[in-house]
């Protein structure tokens, strides 16, 4: 039992990388930027919007690995056979990132519905663009919001850095991004009972080079530590199956 152990220890200390040392490609929604490369440093990483990183996947980009911020595109590409059977890594919540010194004096969501608020969200093709959308029908105030945004972004990494630029009085973000713009923003939390279910899925690529190496990331992102690195950089854990 005990050597059965090691092995396994082992197995999760692997560097994800091809036979010969060449790094895996992982494309990752791009609020994985910051967490990803702590799990593991090894692969060559390429964050951006899901849509755009699935329909790279669809044109035949060299990737053995992709995780997205929505179930949507991973179950999308898992049936029609570009990607084995994805596995639910971490869930997210909505906030609302503004710049540290607040000029709109924004203090509630409902205050985005005034008029002159300069507002970013996602564009409604990507997750988070999709989210924000979904949380403001559930607080009844679409109408009155969109009407101020002045950008649409086509990811949320996008978002942040006008909100941290102080380029937007606000903007929708996942909870997680606002860890790493702390010194330059602050942020307002949305009621639980408004929050969409946002799941992160990963899943590795049918046309991988190297099948191995991309399913030790994906239990390496699965494992005791690669959950404690999510939980500290803010992401909510499923139940382990």
């Amino acid at each position: 039992m005990k050597r059965a152990l090691v092995v396994a220890l082992l197995a999760l200390a692997l560097p994800a990388s091809v036979s010969g040392g060449t790094p895996i490609t992982v494309l990752a929604a791009a609020s994985l930027t910051e967490v990803f490369p702590r799990i593991a440093p090894s692969p060559r990483y390429s964050f951006a919007g899901s849509d755009q990183l699935a329909l790279q996947i669809r044109q035949g980009a060299p990737a053995d690995v992709y995780a997205a911020a929505s179930p949507k595109y991973t179950q999308l590409l898992y049936r029609d056979g570009f990607v084995q059977k994805p596995v639910v890594f971490a869930t997210n919540k909505l906030i609302v990132l503004l710049p540290r010194s607040n000029p709109a004096h924004i203090t509630s969501v409902y205050d985005l519905r005034r008029e002159g608020i300069k507002l970013v969200i996602g564009d409604r093709t990507v997750p988070i663009g999709s989210y924000t959308r979904q949380i403001l029908d559930a607080l009844g105030i679409t109408t009155d919001v969109i009407k101020n945004v002045v950008s649409q972004e086509t990811d949320v990494k996008g978002i942040v850095t006008k909100v941290a630029l102080g380029e937007a009085d606000a903007g929708f973000v996942y909870l997680t991004d606002a860890k790493p713009v702390a010194s330059r923003t602050r942020s307002i939390a949305l009621p639980q009972w408004a929050q969409p279910p946002i799941r992160y899925e990963l899943a590795v690529v049918k046309a991988s080079a190297n099948v191995v190496a991309a399913k030790a990331f994906v239990k390496r992102v699965t494992s005791k530590l690669g959950r404690q690195l999510l939980s500290k950089a803010g992401f909510g854990l499923p139940k382990k199956p």
